[in-house]
Formats: structure tokens, sequence, C-alpha cells
């Protein structure tokens, strides 16, 4: 049986909760405080030198670390991550512009204004990450525009990525109800088989 390190109220962690119950995976899930330091342990750093979650942990001892190469590797022979290569570098688009574009700023909200205390010097960065958000959720908005899926005519991997900070993303200040074709993409991925929610 594999081995998730993960913090459950964590969107990267989510994901590879969410893929492994929709594919109907036995896996273990040993919760890690990263937002409390759990990460920067001696104990975990001889896992994960990153010093980050989530880290999955297979039988025979071998680890993989970031969040959507982990994604990558759990479908990797599943329909989740497309047979065609031209689809496959797709949803490796969507991945990136998960990590690199998406996450840091909507991701990033969230953690300030949810786990951070008021009086914190980072709150004074959420107005920034807002409109810096904003402009994430127009680009995957308008790619919504006529069609259900970010990838392809079926869900997939890049759905999974992407909806893991986007479900949330009122927790970090932003208004999703400017982006209806958003919402109803938030609400085929809710609708498909063996979706399970975020454990906060």
């Amino acid at each position: 049986m594999i081995t998730i390190y993960g913090m459950r109220a964590s969107g990267n962690c989510y994901k590879l909760q969410l893929l492994l119950d929709q594919l109907g995976r036995h896996y273990r899930w040993i919760d890690v405080d990263s937002a409390g330091g759990a990460t920067r342990k001696p104990e975990f750093l001889a896992k994960n030198p990153n010093g980050k979650v989530p880290l999955l942990e297979l039988e025979d001892g071998r680890r993989l670390a970031e969040s959507d190469a982990i994604l990558c590797y759990l479908a990797d022979g599943t329909p989740f991550w497309p047979g065609d290569a031209w689809l496959r570098a797709q949803t490796l688009q969507w991945l990136f512009f998960e990590q690199y574009s998406h996450e840091p700023c909507i991701a990033v909200a969230r953690f300030i204004r949810g786990w951070l205390p008021a009086g914190h010097p980072r709150q004074a960065d959420v107005p920034a990450l807002i409109e810096r958000g904003k402009a994430v959720l127009g680009v995957m908005e308008k790619h919504l525009d006529g069609r259900e899926w970010f990838v392809g005519e079926r869900y997939g991997l890049a759905d999974i990525a992407l909806f893991a900070y986007t479900h949330c993303a009122g927790d970090g200040g932003f208004d999703l109800s400017a982006y209806p074709n958003i919402l109803a993409w938030l609400d085929r991925v809710r609708a498909q088989p063996g979706h399970s929610p975020m454990q906060a």
C-alpha cells in the first residue's frame, strides 16, 4: 500500500486525495502539520530534504515529492492521464500553469488569510495577490468558454490540479461569482464519480 504524507487542508495534498479516491485505490495517509513546522523536523527532512508535503512513499521505500509529479505517477495507465502525446502535453501545460501562475497567488492568499494572524506583515500582500489571481482566473474563465474540461473531451489531471485551490479560492478573498464558466466547471468536477471533498 502506498503512503501519502500530507496536510489535509492543503490544496496540493488534496489533489492526491481526490485522484486516489476517484481511482478507488487504497492508501495510507499520515497527517503532517506543515503549517506548524512539522516538515522542518529532522525526521521529515530525512524523507524529503525540501521540507514540503505532499510526499508519496512506496512500499519498497522509494519516495516522490512535488504534487503534480505525484499526480502524473499515480494516474499513469488510467483514463485521467491521456494516451495521446498532444493531450499529455496540454495536461502538463495546465499543471505548470497551476503551479507557477495559479498557486502562487490564489493558494498564498488563502494561506495568509487562513493561517497567519491579522497583524502579520504578510497580510499587506493580499490585495496584490488578489489582483494577480483575478488575471489567472480570467485565463481559466476564457479557456472554459464553450468547453467542459481543461484538456480534450474528458475530465482529467488538469481539472483535478486546478480544482484543488480554485474551489476554495473564496477563503483567500476571491469572488468567483464573476466567473460563471468556472462555477459551472466546479460543479461538473464535484459531480464526478468518486469525488471526495477536501478535509479541513
